[in-house]
């Protein structure tokens, strides 16, 4: 079996590609007597000439011209390497897909996610839909999970599990206008204060939203509903001036000063530092929910585990 010096076959090919040693020497840095020792090295390896004087340059001969043909699909492979570990490398990233249901606080995913997000080579897909539109999807396996307000159904057709993560208090924000004027509304409500237990809370937070525009999620969101018999409950007909499937929407537009929101009070830090909103009081016996939703396979995503384990410690402070 004849042996040969990748390295001196590689001068030999830059020698061809170039047309010279002389050339070659200074592509590469080198003395031209040593890339004509290299290539000397090579043929007497191989027992074959493979250069030929061509004036003041080189030429290949017909042993040449097939090394040399072997030399640039050999090299022109050795240059892809780069892009093929690089590619090499995407595959590896663990993708995790999530669905997001529209009414969910957008401002509570990063929460809910967790150290999931510092995972290395982390490819994170979300999908922000309606819920049984995403529900669908998980049952497909177009989804690793989904989080929403609310547990998905009971339906012996598709497999899915869901586990309560926690809940978060509502509570009410608003801009720094919004504030004063709260807290004037509120002082006039005093005298609905008979102690300071949470009903006494409620009807005077009751009392002062009734004075103030309100920004609402649209009925399709559990915590709406949950609100509205809140205010049935209270006896009052809050001043709705927007409602808002998207809850990105919703603090956008609260940002403006168009009106109170409700919130739960676990993105009362991110409403306060991004949005410029004050929280402005809380009600009681309203709470957002929130739930992971999974389909059931026989080996459970690793990084749905790692979120699972997060929200407990996360609703368990």
């Amino acid at each position: 079996m004849t042996t040969y010096n990748y390295k001196h076959l590689f001068y030999f090919w830059v020698v061809a590609k170039e047309g010279g040693m002389s050339r070659a020497a200074e592509r590469l840095g080198m003395a031209v007597q040593t890339i004509s020792a290299q290539v000397r090295e090579l043929e007497r390896s191989l027992g074959y000439q493979l250069l030929k004087p061509v004036g003041r340059n080189v030429g290949l001969t017909e042993a040449g011209q097939a090394a040399y043909a072997q030399a640039e699909q050999l090299f022109q492979l050795g240059e892809q390497l780069p892009e093929v570990l690089r590619a090499t490398t995407q595959l590896s990233q663990i993708a995790l897909r999530v669905g997001i249901s529209d009414g969910l606080p957008k401002m509570a995913i990063p929460l809910l996610l967790g150290s999931v997000l510092t995972q290395p080579n982390l490819r994170l897909e979300c999908h922000d839909d309606e819920f049984e539109d995403l529900l669908a999807d998980l049952a497909l396996h177009r989804l690793d999970l989904v989080l929403a307000d609310r547990p998905a159904p009971t339906n012996d057709n598709v497999r899915v599990y869901s586990h309560a993560l926690g809940t978060s208090p509502i509570a009410w924000f608003g801009t720094a206008d919004l504030a004063a004027r709260w807290a004037e509304a509120w002082s006039a409500t005093a005298h609905l204060d008979p102690g300071s237990d949470g009903q006494a809370n409620d009807a005077r937070t009751a009392a002062t939203l009734s004075q103030l525009p309100l920004l609402l999620p649209t009925p399709h969101s559990a915590v709406r509903r949950r609100l509205s018999q809140w205010f049935e409950q209270h006896h009052i007909h809050p001043r709705v001036v927007g409602e808002f499937e998207d809850s990105a929407l919703l603090t956008t537009f609260a940002a403006t000063g168009m009106g109170v929101i409700p919130s739960p009070g676990l993105v009362s830090a991110d409403l306060s530092q991004r949005m410029g909103l004050q929280q402005l009081g809380h009600t009681s016996g309203v709470s957002e929910h929130f739930y992971l939703i999974g389909s059931e396979r026989k080996v459970m995503h690793p990084l749905v585990k790692q979120v699972l384990a997060h929200d407990h410690d996360l609703f368990n402070r």
